[in-house]
């Protein structure tokens, strides 16, 4: 796989297909990367070789996450956002559609919010949010503040195995970075340990505010004018009400109102392949105010 650095970030990322070019956002969380789209309905997809034969596809293993890099200081939507934008100027690339399910919805919108001029249109399957997300993601930071207090950062380096963040909380969200990296790893440990907590306590504020939809906030995103796709979760992680402020909040949508039940491969394909036809014939337009 062709790797690039992106201020200072080693990115590992692929590209396949033909036509415009498609920006990826891989699911699963702070385990953002390009094995994430083999689950669920994306695997039933053969989510790449189907999309392949309408876009360029471009995916990549967001920064702190599978073989890309990172850097210890505050993470936030658009420091993410930002990672993609630099891939795409990486590859030349001006303009591109986006597509980012799950957490990488807030990646997404925020990209949208920040590059409007990049976006041509943005797709945002099951986005995360609610009561039960943000309790549960925030308990994770507050599980790895408790194990650095108790052990240290040498502890930390000593216990990641090459899980997430989210499969071993332990380990914190830069656990794939220590684990692929010695010299990023030997840097950790001799970190000032009151700065160091205090960018994890900023990260988990400036990424997890509220139980709203993860990413943007509301006034950002009814200011965003890129067209935008939009269908729901149904589950603790990706609560129905987040896709429903989504529908609320963005000015330009369309919203697929199936039940997950009903969410087949098929379907989704379907609907990003209409949302594409939509766009490029001018019939999403912005709702009244």
């Amino acid at each position: 796989m062709p790797v690039a650095t992106l201020d200072g970030v080693k990115t590992n990322y692929i590209t396949q297909g033909s036509g415009p070019h498609l920006l990826m956002m891989a699911p699963r969380g702070f385990n953002s990367r390009i094995q994430s789209w083999d689950g669920g309905k994306w695997k039933e997809m053969d989510v790449f070789n189907a999309l392949a034969k309408h876009f360029t596809i471009i995916a990549y293993d967001r920064r702190e996450a599978g073989l890309s890099g990172g850097r210890v200081e505050v993470l936030t939507w658009d420091v993410f956002a930002q990672h993609g934008k630099l891939l795409l100027d990486h590859l030349g690339v001006e303009k591109s559609w986006v597509i980012g399910p799950c957490m990488g919805v807030a990646v997404a919108a925020q990209f949208g919010v920040r590059y409007p001029e990049s976006c041509l249109g943005i797709m945002l399957p099951q986005p995360v949010g609610g009561h039960r997300w943000f309790t549960r993601l925030r308990g994770f930071f507050d599980k790895h503040t408790t194990f650095v207090l108790e052990h240290g950062l040498e502890a930390v380096v000593k216990k990641v195995s090459g899980k997430s963040f989210q499969d071993e909380p332990e380990c914190g969200p830069w656990a794939s970075c220590i684990f692929n990296d010695k010299n990023f790893a030997a840097r950790y440990v001799k970190q000032d340990l009151e700065r160091y907590l205090g960018i994890v306590a900023d990260t988990c504020d400036a990424l997890f505010p509220s139980s709203d939809v993860s990413g943007p906030p509301a006034e950002d995103l009814t200011n965003l004018e890129i067209p935008c796709l939009v269908w729901s979760g149904d589950d603790p992680s990706h609560a129905t009400s987040a896709a429903h402020q989504l529908r609320e909040l963005l000015p330009c949508v369309e919203y697929w109102d199936v039940n997950v039940a009903n969410q087949t491969h098929e379907g989704q394909l379907e609907q990003i392949l209409k949302f594409k036809a939509n766009v490029e014939a001018g019939k999403i337009v912005k709702k009244a105010a």
